[in-house]
């Protein structure tokens, strides 16, 4: 479980990101997902990543770092948030760039909306991170927002559409930032994906 979580630095460059000299996991979805609450809810830290009604709140690459040993990363969010195009690209390359040149990224938590049907927008940001080579699993997060078989149900049918697209679809989390649902499997698959990084198994 996770002890000690704070954060480092925000920036909109990730040539400004903290040394790459230990593993590193971020978060990403679509704007409104929950992103912020989740992660506040697996460090155990409510005002730790800002959260907010207004999608886009996260606009910038914030660093936390978790237990002194690992970085946990809030990504803005893509989608519907209300800025300017030119915001809006600055912003998708500011993560591509990320997500394709960060030399100790681990793993990408593409985060999920359970209560909806297949997005396309997440479908396709899931094919390019396949296409690019970027490690994602998939968290399903406000599970608490509707019945077990509504949330299975819509979970399924996003893994079939997945199908279509990518050879295999990767593993998934079903959480609720609320409820805590998750939470603990989630947080065991983290530490374990810091732990093959730690002893040279990844290779990102």
């Amino acid at each position: 479980m996770i002890k000690e979580a704070k954060f480092v630095i925000s920036n909109s460059n990730p040539g400004n990101c903290p040394k790459p000299d230990r593993a590193e996991i971020a978060f990403i979805g679509r704007s409104n997902v929950g992103k912020s609450s989740l992660i506040n809810a697996i460090t155990e830290q409510k005002g730790l990543a800002k959260t907010s009604q207004k999608p886009g709140k996260t606009q910038l690459i914030n660093h936390f770092l978790i237990d002194e040993h690992w970085y946990l990363v809030d990504l803005p969010g893509y989608g519907f948030a209300k800025v300017n195009k030119k915001v809006k690209d600055g912003w998708e390359a500011m993560i591509s760039t990320y997500l394709k040149k960060r030399e100790n990224l681990c793993g990408v938590c593409v985060l999920i909306d359970s209560r909806l049907p297949p997005q396309q927008i997440d479908l396709e940001f899931i094919l390019w991170c396949a296409t690019e080579g970027v490690p994602a699993v998939l968290v399903f997060t406000k599970a608490d927002k509707q019945s077990k078989s509504k949330t299975s149900q819509n979970i399924q049918a996003f893994i079939r559409k997945l199908e279509n697209f990518v050879e295999e679809a990767p593993q998934y989390f079903i959480t609720s930032a609320e409820k805590g649902t998750g939470k603990e499997e989630l947080t065991e698959f983290l530490e374990e994906l810091v732990k093959e990084y730690d002893s040279g198994e990844l290779n990102p």
